[in-house]
Order: C-alpha cells, then sequence, then structure tokens
C-alpha cells in the first residue's frame, strides 16, 4: 500500500533543495566580492580603538561630563539679571458707595508706566556649597575619563579575542586542507589494496566516510571564519565589503612569565574597577560636603540700578522719570536645616561606608584575578614547550603505523587514531599559542594597563 504522506514530504523536500541550490551562487559570489583587507593584531586594535562605536558613546559621555564641570564653575560668577517693562493704564473707575454711581478719573500722574532695571548677586560664603558641587562634578568627569579608558580597553580585549579566533582559525583550516590531503591518499591506495584484495570492503568505506568527515570539518572552519570577519568587522566598524585577515601568526612573540609581575602590584591601584571605586568614593565624599553646607547660613553681596516711571516714591506721584540704585549684603540662614539635613547625613554616611566595603571587595577580587591570570599565563608558555615536541612524536607515530598499515601490520583504526593524534597535537599548540596570547592580554586589562 502506498504511503499517502510520502508524495508531500518528497515533494517538499525537492523544493527546498532547489531553494539551496538557488541560493548558493549569491553566497559564494557575496563572499568573494567581499575586499580582503590583511592587517597584523596591533593595527586591529589601534583600528577598534578609534572606530568602535561604543568608544565612540563613551568619550562623547566624557565631553558631557567635562561640559557639566564647566556649568559647575560658571555658578561660581555673579548672578546678573536685566528686566523691563512698560504698562499702559485704563481709566480709574470710582464707584459712590458700594458699587453705587460710576464715574471714570484718569490715572495719576499718567496712564503711562515703564521700569528697566539690572539687578546682581554675588554669592560670598555659603558653607562650601559651592565648593562641594564642584568637587562632585569634577569627580563625574574623572569617572567618565576612566569608563572611557575601560571601554576603550573592553573593546580592545573583544578585537584580541576575534582576531586570536581567526588566527587559530585558519590554522585549524590548513590543518584540515591537509588531512584531507592525507585522506584523499590513504582512500586511492586502500582502494589500490581492495583491488588486489589485500584489504576488506568494510576499510574502504570507513576511509571513505572519514574523507567525508574532513571535508566538512573544512566546509565548517570556512564558515567559522566567515563569522568570525563579520564579528570582527562589527568591532572594527568596517563595511560587509571588507574582509580583514589576520597578517600575524599564532606564535606572534610573547613576553616571559617573570617580566609580568610588576602588573600584580600594579593591577591593585590601576585597574579601571579600582579606579572607578575611588571616584565614587570622593563625589559621595563632596555630597556629604554638600550637606553640611546645608547647616551654615550664606552670604551674598547684592545690587540693582534701574529706571522707573512714573515717580511713584513721592506723594503725591510725580510725572516724571528717576533712577535709584542700591548696594548691599544678604544673610540667610534655613532654620529648618537643623532637623531636616539629620536623616540626609546620616543616609549619606552610610553609603560612604557601603562604597568603602565594596572598594576592598573590588581590590581583593582584582589581586586574586590578576594571581591566577599570571598563574595560567606560565601554564600556558609550559603547555606549548610541551605540544612542541609532541607533534614531531605524533608526526613520527602516524608515518610508522601508516606504513605498517599498507604492509599488513596493522589495523585502519590504529592508522586513523594516528592520523588524528598528529592532527590533535597540532591544534593544541596553536590553541595554546593563541590562549597564552589571549591570557597576556586579559591581565593587561585587568591590570588597567590596555
Amino acid at each position: 500500500m502506498e504511503n499517502i504522506y510520502f508524495k508531500p514530504c518528497k515533494n517538499r523536500l525537492i523544493r527546498i533543495l532547489l531553494c539551496q541550490i538557488l541560493l548558493i551562487p549569491s553566497i559564494v559570489y557575496a563572499q568573494q566580492d567581499a575586499r580582503p583587507y590583511q592587517i597584523s593584531l596591533q593595527q586591529a586594535i589601534s583600528l577598534g580603538r578609534s572606530n568602535n562605536n561604543l568608544v565612540k558613546a563613551a568619550q562623547s559621555e566624557e565631553s558631557a561630563a567635562k561640559a557639566d564641570l564647566s556649568d559647575a564653575k560658571i555658578n561660581a560668577l555673579p548672578s546678573i539679571i536685566a528686566s523691563g517693562d512698560y504698562q499702559r493704564f485704563t481709566s480709574l473707575t470710582l464707584y459712590d458707595g458700594f458699587l453705587g454711581h460710576a464715574h471714570s478719573v484718569p490715572k495719576r500722574p499718567s496712564s503711562n508706566g515703564a521700569d528697566l532695571n539690572v539687578s546682581a548677586a554675588f554669592n560670598l560664603y555659603s558653607g562650601g556649597k559651592q565648593k562641594a558641587f564642584e568637587a562632585e562634578q569634577n569627580g563625574r568627569k574623572e569617572l567618565a575619563t576612566v569608563g572611557t579608558l575601560e571601554q576603550t580597553a573592553s573593546v580592545s580585549l573583544q578585537v584580541v579575542v576575534q582576531y586570536l579566533g581567526m588566527v587559530r582559525l585558519n590554522d585549524q583550516k590548513r590543518f584540515i586542507q591537509e588531512q584531507v590531503l592525507r585522506a584523499e591518499t590513504r582512500v586511492k591506495n586502500i582502494n589500490a589494496l581492495y583491488s588486489n584484495q589485500k584489504v576488506t570492503r568494510s576499510d574502504v568505506l570507513r576511509a571513505e566516510l572519514v574523507l567525508s568527515s574532513v571535508k566538512l570539518n573544512l566546509e565548517q572552519a570556512d564558515n567559522d571564519i566567515t563569522i568570525a570577519s563579520q564579528k570582527l568587522n562589527v568591532l572594527l566598524n568596517l563595511p560587509d565589503s571588507i574582509r580583514v585577515l589576520p597578517a600575524d601568526s599564532a606564535n606572534m612573540p610573547r613576553p616571559l612569565a617573570d617580566t609580568l609581575n610588576s602588573l600584580i602590584s600594579e593591577a591593585t591601584r590601576s585597574a579601571y574597577v579600582i579606579q572607578k571605586s575611588a571616584f565614587n568614593l570622593k563625589i559621595q565624599e563632596a555630597r556629604i560636603s554638600g550637606i553640611k553646607a546645608n547647616y551654615l547660613p550664606s552670604l551674598a553681596l547684592i545690587s540693582s540700578y534701574g529706571f522707573s516711571y512714573p515717580n511713584t516714591i513721592f506723594y503725591p506721584p510725580v510725572d516724571q522719570a528717576y533712577s535709584i540704585g542700591f548696594v548691599g549684603l544678604k544673610v540667610s540662614y534655613n532654620i529648618s536645616s537643623i532637623y531636616q539635613n539629620k536623616n540626609k547625613m546620616s543616609a549619606g554616611k552610610s553609603r560612604l561606608r557601603e562604597l568603602s566595603y565594596v572598594q576592598q571587595n573590588i581590590k581583593d577580587n582584582v589581586k586574586q584575578e590578576a594571581n591566577s591570570l599570571l598563574i595560567k599565563y606560565r601554564e600556558a608558555l609550559n603547555r606549548i614547550t610541551v605540544t612542541e615536541k609532541s607533534i614531531e612524536q605524533a608526526r613520527v607515530n602516524y608515518k610508522i603505523v601508516s606504513a605498517k598499515y599498507f604492509n599488513q601490520l596493522a589495523l585502519l583504526t590504529d592508522l586513523l587514531d594516528a592520523d588524528n593524534l598528529y592532527q590533535e597535537s597540532r591544534f593544541n599548540l596553536v590553541q595554546a599559542q593563541t590562549g597564552a596570547q589571549l591570557i597576556y592580554y586579559q591581565l593587561l586589562y585587568e591590570s588597567g594597563k590596555f
């Protein structure tokens, strides 16, 4: 009996395959259309520092914080206000008794009125409130500056991760291409042995299966390289028409572990998170100073000079303009601050203690993380040394087992295991080399030196 569900599924499968076949040329063309752009790791880092949008956003915030500080300093300057007005009055309506007979008379001495006045106030003393406000804004500006440095270093570290990933993938692709050649040669030789009835059909099938699997690995490596290149383009803010290619190899120069000991002691002072915690403490201290200023009186120098019409200082008013001014002192004290600031001061001091505890915890974490990275860096350097020796051993082992197999002295399983061991040892070396580089840059970032 014919399965009624087979035809729809079969037709759907055919449509999917046709779509994939039609899309393959456009995908290949899009990948080939990308213009290769070969850069070193340091060039990629510099490009990320200057082009990345997150770095530009942090720089904009830093500029805004600098403008806020300038505005805070301007508040210390005298406040000058100029004002003017003109009035045209109607006639004055008078009533006899309560809303009795109404009659109108003109406003004396004139129906016109005008004022022109300039006043100024200069704060002489406010208990340190202005100084505290400037200190708070300066702390915010310094915090924004550290934020820019941290964001720049963070983007640089992400660039390093993607760049080293591409280096590792390119080497992996090269190793897989060589493995494909070995697998193709192996299939050819095994087919020859099978023709001479030296091996069974299972060896041929298994060798062909391994060849197919290696070719799939090669396709996966190509796709991973394309994805990594796109991610690096985003970090560097480059168009899709450019395909970045790493110019450095996995075996790029690395510093000795002993030369990095100074970074551990510097990390507890120069790490970005520690710098930010220190400025947060300064900002909170400035806020407390501002709260304390509310307990004290304020003294200001005030002055004013103006023209007015008509002259209403004399009685009766005179139809004439006059000018007059004054200079004086103004003292004010907010009596309610005695009880209103008590809780504010208590909350401010509690937050200051909280920030102190947080800062100490951050220092401990930074020191521990920096020590851990240095330990892992030493381990990575030792791994490189050991892996370099194992590659030659694995290569010789593969050569021996290959000779044994084609002389009917070893199994195909032994040959494939030897090939995988040789391939894995080469992968491990590249991973150890790029891993050591990444740990080095992570240590720079953690110590605030990136």
